[in-house]
């Protein structure tokens, strides 16, 4: 699936214009000491996603890896892989900024658990506290969210679901296809159920 993103307006600012400091294609650190978010930085990490290998880019309010609280404002390509991945003795709640996704909640197999639709029709928050495999189907071009979570960040705290392809292996494409359809069944499943 090839989608691109245009940006709603031709001239963007750059990290150069807005207190930020770029760390790299997909990190910038907020500078200012009191952080305000508005359009110009969406603007900015929906440009970053579009341009950089990955399809994401973020703003991190929180100052560091180490600060006890992490407040990222984070933009995903729709064609960006996020691996199915869990956090142990971590929070984690994105509040939608733009955008259209299902976060999907595996179990240890890899089996749908849930599926939290995140819309501005609908719920536009989320939040899990358990140790729960997830990723995220994207459904509108770019996906721009606000994440919390409790730090320090230390790699060692999620991990992989081994029944999910390694990103950037060639059975991707085929494991998204897959989850994709039966997202899709769940959801009718329990439209039925529901009328």
């Amino acid at each position: 699936m090839t989608t691109s993103y245009s940006p709603s307006s031709s001239i963007l600012p750059s990290s150069a214009s807005l207190p930020l400091r770029k760390v790299n294609d997909e990190v910038f650190m907020a500078t200012d000491e009191v952080i305000r978010f508005d359009s110009r930085y969406v603007d900015l990490i929906k440009q970053s996603a579009a341009k950089n290998a990955r399809g994401r880019a973020r703003i991190c309010a929180h100052r560091g890896p180490s600060d006890i609280l992490h407040e990222m404002l984070i933009a995903i390509r729709s064609d960006s892989y996020i691996r199915p991945h869990r956090h142990h003795q971590k929070v984690e709640s994105f509040h939608l900024v733009d955008g259209l996704v299902d976060v999907v909640v595996l179990n240890e197999d890899g089996s749908i658990a849930d599926v939290v639709e995140l819309s501005h029709q609908g719920n536009f928050y989320y939040r899990l506290d358990l140790p729960r495999y997830h990723t995220l189907l994207i459904h509108s071009p770019v996906l721009v969210i606000h994440e919390i979570t409790n730090g320090p960040f230390e790699a060692t705290q999620s991990d992989w679901g081994s029944f999910s392809p390694a990103e950037g292996s060639v059975e991707v494409t085929a494991y998204i296809s897959q989850l994709r359809k039966e997202v899709l069944l769940r959801k009718a499943t329990m439209s039925i159920k529901e009328s």
